[in-house]
Parts: structure tokens; sequence; C-alpha cells
């Protein structure tokens, strides 16, 4: 595809910039991530069984261990830090900017960026749902009725078995939200992959697809990832320093 270059009186095209993030983006702001070499599941793996759905589902004492879990969450007193700031930042610069995220946090939302603009795979912790009349409340009041007594809470609307709005093992992504952040992967001429491990399908396929369709891949994060061969640039530096440069240079050269 011929693109035509702007004329000397008008700003430079601003490309679509794509940015999958992970749970390594989220660390500075005191949220452990999974699979890295001190992550949860390495550390404790029976505590996988707390977000896998059959297990969740079929086991009342899963479901109460998850629900003190979420108490001790740290995901509700983490603030946004200099990584994801920096993304927010880059989207008020007037670069288009879509994040696709793994994350379940909300802190991308908390820096700064437009909801519309945040597609969540995995759902969000900050609200709950039934799972059998799918109605949603905050994950606020669910947790005000646990410390409350209720070791188990119910839905107040049929009684059904609450959980967390997050994708557990066990379930499908939303196929609508998959089917947007695969649009938004084609349509990206810069890819960013940050903090994440690139092994988790079908997210980590998203890189390879915005590769395959022309853009630029990077790589930020800490370990190796299957798509290292495939990326521009890959960058080890810690995300906190490394991503705000990075994002820096973005809005200053929308080119590049």
């Amino acid at each position: 595809m011929t693109r035509t270059a702007p004329s000397p009186d008008q700003p430079p095209r601003r490309p679509l910039v794509a940015i999958l993030t992970g749970a390594g983006i989220s660390t500075d702001s005191g949220i452990p991530d999974y699979r890295g070499p001190n992550g949860l599941w390495r550390r404790d793996p029976e505590a996988e069984k707390l977000v896998t759905y059959d297990a969740y589902m079929g086991d009342p004492e899963i479901r109460r261990r998850s629900w003190r879990m979420r108490q001790e969450s740290p995901a509700f007193r983490a603030q946004p830090n200099a990584a994801h700031e920096a993304v927010a930042r880059l989207e008020r610069s007037g670069t288009p900017v879509r994040v696709i995220t793994q994350n379940v946090d909300g802190l991308h939302q908390r820096a700064g960026m437009p909801e519309r603009k945040v597609l969540e795979l995995h759902g969000t912790v900050r609200k709950v749902t039934c799972t059998r009349c799918h109605a949603r409340s905050s994950m606020e009041e669910a947790l005000a009725r646990v410390a409350a007594g209720e070791p188990d809470p119910a839905c107040l609307v049929c009684g059904g078995i609450l959980k967390s709005a997050t994708v557990m093992f066990g379930e499908r992504l939303d196929p609508q939200v998959l089917g947007t952040a695969l649009g938004v992967a084609k349509a990206a001429e810069v890819f960013l992959a940050v903090g994440t491990t690139l092994q988790v399908q079908p997210a980590a396929s998203l890189a390879g697809v915005a590769a395959e369709h022309g853009a630029r891949l990077i790589i930020v994060n800490a370990e190796p990832t299957p798509y290292d061969e495939l990326a521009a640039e890959v960058i080890r530096e810690p995300i906190g320093s490394a991503l705000p440069r990075l994002l820096a240079g973005l809005a200053e050269h929308p080119s590049n």
C-alpha cells in the first residue's frame, strides 16, 4: 500500500499504536506477576485452583478461599505507575492509541486512558458477575458482604454463584473483545508488547498477527518471548523507565 507523504504545511500523520500489556507493566504498582521467576503460580501452584472455573464452581471451599484472596488483593490498593501514565500521555498527545491488556487491574483507565480505548481481554477484577443470570455489580459491594460475614456471597438477583468478572482458566475470552483486538492488531503500524511473556493464547498471537500485517513490533519484557525473532526491537530494561522513554520518542517522532 502506497502512502501519500504529508505536504510541508501539514503535521505528520500519526500511526496507530497498539500496546499489548501483561502483568509486568503493573509490578511497579505492587501487583505481582504470575509466571515470572517469582510469580504467584511458581510460588504457590495451588493458587491456580482459585481462578480455575470448574474448581471454583464445584467446591464451596475454593470459592471461600477465592473471596479471602480477593480481600487481600493488592490490585484494589494499587495506583498507576510511570508506565501506565506514559501510555495515557501518549494518547493525550494526539497519537491514535489502543491498549489491549491481559491485566484485570483497571490501572490503564485510572491513569487516564479512555475506557473505550482499552480492551480488557481477561475482564476486570473491579466487577463481579453472576454465573447464572449474568447480573453484574461492583466488587467493592461484594467484598463488603464478605467482610460482614458472608464467606461466599450469592447473587442478590437470583441466588446464583458470584465470581469476579475476570476470565478464569477454563473459560473462553469474550469473542467480541477478542475480535476487536484482532482488528486493532491488523491495523496497527506500531505494536508494542509490554510486560508479557507472550505465552498465553490467544492474546499472545496478536503480536504475530501485527507483525504479519506489517506493524513494527517492539517487545519490552524482562524475559525472552516466543515472538522475539519477529520483533524490530527487543528491550530488556525495566519497564518503568524504558516505556516512558520509548513512548516519548513515538510522540515526538510519530512517523518513525
